[in-house]
């Protein structure tokens, strides 16, 4: 037998609700449903890795860069392991700000903004600047982060037909108040073709509109040393934000929005995205800088790539579905899960690491793979793909 006396003494006690049993079994059966749907329709997800050392003809990295020991095994020492936390608490480094005004220079821009990827940059441009009142037409094939981007702002927001400027302009014809945002890929990741960026240039400036362009797909390829399709053009002075992201050609991690000073500010003061983001640490900004001079050094990495591109479309029979493309993407439309799964199979038994595109990262109907083309794919290699690809469609 115990007395316990409690005097003066405050208890909060917090009753944590406990899931019945039931109502556990229930969620995780509607989880399973959903996955078994998945699977039926053919569109069920699963992580894999290249164990069989297979050809890459389906990652990101065109220009080969993430393999070069120059670039990733420099002989700077780590200034730290991490940056701590977010660049408005403690995260902010001096080769935060050194390496921006680097990439200011590099995409010939007055200022530019790390963000720690492209979809999170996307995001923090699209959700903050728009405001409500204001109206966002955006390429009915852009990509998630821009979609998902201008459904969190309070814009009014709608789609034109994928590189349509009749679309375009007859949409932009019907807004009568706010600012209106036009936004687009310069090069579009799952067909490979480029945006008529001269044309939307024009229109943007004959109804008062500004331009953002997502530059994932081109960073690291066009132009002189990389900077991407809207420098190559010389446009980069009338587009409002462009967003680079050096997670494809240029082979590291981390993006960056391209800008005014204005628009910097804005961002670092808005932004929830980069607000409340850790910062990236040293090894991320040290290997962005490296691969962007690495790039710049050598224009023949570009070269070779486009001619690799040549002998790939050159050797396609017409017979086979293939979309129009001068980017190392490109697409063969097969119009199902089924068929787009069963041609991925039948390239991977002859060596080849080639994904199926399926719904709803494209729309049904053009279900697809997506073969990527790389700086360092061999000639044989292309010819021997090509053969097979030749003979599946005979």
């Amino acid at each position: 037998m115990f007395d316990c006396v409690i005097t003066n003494l405050t208890v909060n006690v917090i009753i944590l609700p406990i899931i019945p049993m039931k109502q556990k079994m229930n969620l995780e059966k509607q989880l399973f449903e959903q996955l078994q749907n998945r699977k039926i329709n053919g569109g069920y997800r699963s992580l894999k890795t290249n164990l069989n050392q297979l050809i890459d003809f389906s990652s990101n990295d065109y220009l080969g860069l993430s393999k070069v020991e120059e670039i990733h095994n420099s002989h700077n020492d780590f200034i730290d392991n991490g940056a701590t936390g977010s660049r408005l608490l403690s995260g902010n480094k001096v080769y935060h700000e050194e390496v921006e005004r680097f990439l200011s220079v590099y995409f010939k821009s007055e200022s530019a903004l790390l963000f720690n990827s492209g979809y999170v940059a996307n995001l923090g441009v699209l959700s903050t600047v728009p405001q409500k009142g204001d109206t966002i037409l955006l390429d009915e094939l852009s990509h998630i982060c821009i979609k998902e981007g201008v459904r969190l702002s309070r814009a009014n927001y709608f789609n034109f037909k994928h590189n349509d400027l009749y679309d375009l302009e007859k949409k932009l014809k019907k807004i009568e108040a706010g600012n209106i945002f036009i936004v687009v890929e310069s090069v579009y990741s799952m067909d490979g073709d480029q945006a008529p960026l001269k044309e939307i240039v024009n229109l943007s400036a004959q109804y008062n509109a500004n331009v953002i362009v997502d530059e994932a797909h081109s960073t690291g390829l066009y132009g002189e040393s990389g900077f991407g399709l809207c420098c190559d053009l010389g446009l980069q002075d009338q587009i409002f934000a462009r967003i680079y992201t050096f997670g494809k050609a240029v082979g590291v991690h981390g993006a960056a929005v391209a800008g005014s000073n204005l628009l910097k500010d804005y961002l670092i003061n808005y932004s929830r995205q980069f607000i409340y983001t850790t910062a990236l640490p040293y090894h991320s900004i040290q290997v962005i800088q490296n691969a962007l001079n690495y790039r710049k050094k050598h224009p023949e990495l570009w070269n070779d790539l486009k001619s690799r591109i040549s002998l790939f479309n050159s050797l396609l029979k017409p017979r086979v579905n293939k979309l129009e493309s001068k980017h190392p993407v490109q697409g063969i439309i097969l119009g199902s899960a089924e068929e787009a799964i069963k041609f991925s199979d039948y390239l991977k038994g002859n060596g080849f690491d080639i994904r199926p595109i399926l719904s709803p990262t494209v729309p049904k109907g053009k279900e697809r793979v997506r073969i990527c083309l790389h700086a360092f794919n061999s000639e044989e290699e292309i010819t021997t793909l090509c053969q097979h690809i030749n003979k599946y469609f005979q």
